[in-house]
């Protein structure tokens, strides 16, 4: 893939978040938190109130006049940012486990469907996984750790018979870039099994190269992270022709049937419809309308975040490196297997995020791994700044 370079009119783009940049409450704040929440545009703040008042004009007629057309646009601009075409079935949650669980519940318990993961998915998935192993799933779970030698291990374990493969593009520990994507998703296909990608910590900072077999993917994701979006806006690409039919489904996911007469036999509707769920709040859609927007006005391509980024990380590294701490970085030094943040592994992670939010410097931490996250509207200054305080911390008493 050739690199892109891009850049950007930092002054201005700053200017278009000035309710979380210029505020007086976010005076002498650093936000290292792009790999978890960024900041939002103040052009969402706008849609918000957007909102408020096509639902003030058109009352129930809000759904077909505003609120439909505008999911529609933000379902184009999704599948076109995650490397998809634009007309591809897509579904949309409030979280990507409410999505996830749905394809789930497309395989019955009483078949033990066998259910091919790694040790190393987030939180939800690690979760959702486990409950359905005690209820008679097969799950395997193969070995996230070491990160050499993880695709070899996840093609292994693909063998005839397994229903599901659900596994991350991008790791949320340590923001690693999974290799060899489009094989892994070709093995998938040749033992009949369902690829599911969760591609979260990809979206909008990561380009992923799908391989010959992307038409057959099944890619979660949302926008609370690299896109600016806040919260519920998550999605499920959904190959075309799909025929399944989840057992967790919602009266949207019929919708056109609705004036006709009730029956008892379950249909679907066409395309993304039939993962759908029921009735949701539509003010997400606005805020993801005008953050898409956003990145729009100011030419930012994925190509062109993932630009921004790379060279932002590969700065933090380089300080943290500058301090002393290279053997605690856990995050890849090759750019194209590190996602859009940076790992930094500490036996008083949370410790360290406290201490550095009592300096005004906003991060996370996932177990013993603190995680400092840039975002294409940081300087170089508040970065440096950021990634200082955080070495302070963990080459003294904390870490």
């Amino acid at each position: 893939m050739a690199v892109v370079t891009y850049q950007l009119d930092l002054p201005t783009f700053r200017n278009a978040y000035s309710r979380f940049l210029s505020a007086p409450e976010a005076q002498g704040r650093i936000l290292l938190t792009g790999h978890s929440h960024q900041a939002w545009p103040d052009a969402a703040r706008d849609a918000l109130t957007r909102c408020f008042d096509d639902a003030a004009r058109l009352v129930d007629d809000k759904w077909g006049g505003s609120v439909f057309p505008i999911i529609g646009k933000v379902g184009e601009q999704v599948l076109t940012r995650m490397g998809f075409h634009s007309t591809d079935p897509i579904a949309f949650g409030k979280s990507t486990h409410e999505l996830v669980f749905r394809l789930l519940t497309c395989f019955r318990a009483s078949d033990k469907p066998r259910i091919v993961t790694t040790d190393s998915e987030f939180h939800s998935l690690h979760r959702q996984t486990a409950r359905l192993a005690e209820e008679g799933y097969n799950v395997v779970w193969v070995p996230g750790q070491p990160r050499d030698g993880l695709v070899d291990r996840l093609l292994q374990a693909i063998t005839p018979g397994t229903a599901v493969v659900a596994f991350s593009a991008v790791m949320f520990e340590d923001a690693y870039v999974l290799p060899r994507l489009g094989e892994i998703i070709e093995r998938a296909n040749a033992v009949g099994a369902v690829p599911l990608v969760d591609a979260y910590h990809a979206f909008n900072v990561v380009p992923l190269d799908w391989g010959p077999a992307k038409d057959s993917v099944f890619a979660t994701a949302g926008g609370y992270k690299y896109a600016s979006f806040g919260e519920g806006v998550c999605w499920l690409r959904i190959p075309k022709n799909c025929t399944l039919r989840p057992v967790d489904t919602g009266w949207f996911a019929d919708f056109a049937a609705l004036e006709g007469p009730r029956t008892f036999q379950v249909g679907y509707g066409e395309g993304g419809a039939r993962f759908a769920g029921a009735t949701f709040d539509p003010s997400c859609f606005y805020r993801a309308e005008a953050a898409l927007q956003h990145w729009e006005d100011f030419g930012l391509t994925v190509e062109r975040l993932r630009a921004i980024s790379t060279r932002q990380t590969t700065r933090m590294i380089e300080r943290l490196e500058n301090a002393g701490l290279a053997d605690r970085i856990v995050s890849q030094r090759d750019p194209a297997r590190r996602g859009g943040f940076v790992g930094v592994r500490t036996s008083q992670a949370e410790k360290v995020v406290h201490s550095l939010r009592e300096q005004h410097v906003y991060t996370d931490a996932r177990g013993q791994i603190l995680r400092l996250g840039p975002a294409p509207y940081l300087t170089d200054e508040e970065i440096d700044t950021g990634v200082d305080r955080a070495a302070a911390l963990l080459v003294g008493s904390l870490g």
